[in-house]
């Protein structure tokens, strides 16, 4: 248990000669202090830690090194029998009765130092008295190395945390219900004990999302064959996407469609396409291949022969021909017909791509 005295008092004088006894041990020992003497940090009444060097072996003989006398109500955490360890913190708090504040070991506080021997203190002076249920006490004066991973980052630290979730407090980590925490937040702290925190969140968000608009085509005996006629001009439309996105440790890793809402629906684009005047003809010009033809087998899409319409396709580079079935329109923009990848296969490689080719119907 703790022990319980408190209002510190420095005297100077008995400081002075623990230092002077600390240079003659120096003196005496030479190189043998450099493996005996160790860095802790002292907390006397919350001030500023201060980092000490010493060769004191427990916390007593620390506190008479440094000239602190406890007396009657005082404070000292770990207790003045524990064995000192380097990178350690000690701390030392005044009287508790003077300070209107009743004394509680389970209100010891937790602290966590990072780095195993360097002296900075990372956090101190944390309330534990949350993390325990009534009537079970603990002592604090256990102080070990832990390896502590946090959203991707290591830590090497001290503490004397009893559990994982004191450890993960100490340094200001408040795991929810969507975070990662190996081992279990329960787990007992022991000596090098590996934990790691992985920071889960989730944030639903908005995206405008825009809906292309379509083509209605139909011909007319009333146009040249190819000529096209814009009756109206296409509207995109705009759909709202709420999107959930996971993310880990700051780092967007999924996403996840919620819902879709059509704020404004597309204007198809409306067109009238020549048709041939005649019920035989032929044509020359660039042939191309498509791999989302509608149907199944031997069929094409052509700007304005009726559907239905029989096709003979002519590769003039190598004089195979194919027939086809118009039931598509396109393309638009220079060639003369697009070939399922099937029909044009027959009189090209696909890889090829575009071939000069002869139609006749």
């Amino acid at each position: 248990m703790p022990v319980r005295p408190s209002r510190v008092r420095r005297l100077r004088t008995r400081k002075a000669m623990g230092n002077a006894a600390l240079v003659g041990a120096i003196v005496a020992t030479g190189l043998a202090y450099v493996a005996v003497q160790k860095t802790v940090t002292l907390v006397v009444d919350q001030e500023r830690p201060e980092a000490v060097r010493t060769m004191s072996g427990n916390v007593g003989e620390l506190l008479d090194a440094e000239g602190i006398v406890l007396e009657s109500g005082d404070l000292v955490v770990p207790s003045e029998a524990t064995p000192l360890a380097d990178g350690m913190t000690v701390l030392v708090t005044r009287d508790w009765v003077t300070a209107g504040v009743e004394p509680d070991p389970k209100s010891v506080g937790v602290w966590v130092m990072e780095g195993a021997s360097a002296p900075h203190l990372l956090l101190a002076g944390r309330d534990a008295g949350d993390w325990f249920s009534a009537g079970n006490p603990v002592e604090r004066s256990q102080v070990v190395p832990a390896s502590v991973v946090v959203k991707g980052k290591d830590h090497d630290v001290l503490t004397n945390a009893g559990t994982v979730r004191e450890l993960l407090s100490a340094m200001g980590i408040s795991p929810d219900r969507d975070d990662r925490v190996l081992p279990s937040p329960r787990t007992p702290i022991h000596a090098g004990i590996g934990v790691r925190f992985v920071q889960i969140e989730y944030r639903t968000t908005g995206v405008r999302v825009p809906i292309p608009h379509t083509t209605l085509t139909r011909t007319s005996d009333h146009l040249d064959p190819g000529e096209v006629q814009w009756v109206r001009d296409g509207i995109d439309g705009l759909l709202v996407e709420q999107i959930r996105v996971r993310y880990v440790n700051g780092e967007a890793r999924g996403r996840r469609v919620l819902s879709r809402q059509v704020i404004r629906p597309a204007v198809p684009a409306r067109r009238i396409v020549g048709a041939a005047d005649h019920a035989s003809g032929t044509q020359v010009g660039e042939a191309s291949w498509y791999s989302f033809a509608p149907g199944d087998g031997l069929t094409a899409a052509h700007p304005w022969l009726p559907f239905g319409t029989v096709v003979a396709v002519t590769n003039l580079g190598n004089g195979r021909t194919v027939q086809v079935v118009i039931n598509d329109r396109g393309p638009f923009g220079g060639r003369i017909i697009d070939l399922s990848s099937e029909a044009f296969a027959r009189i090209a490689p696909l890889g090829q791509g575009v071939c000069q080719v002869r139609l006749t119907w």
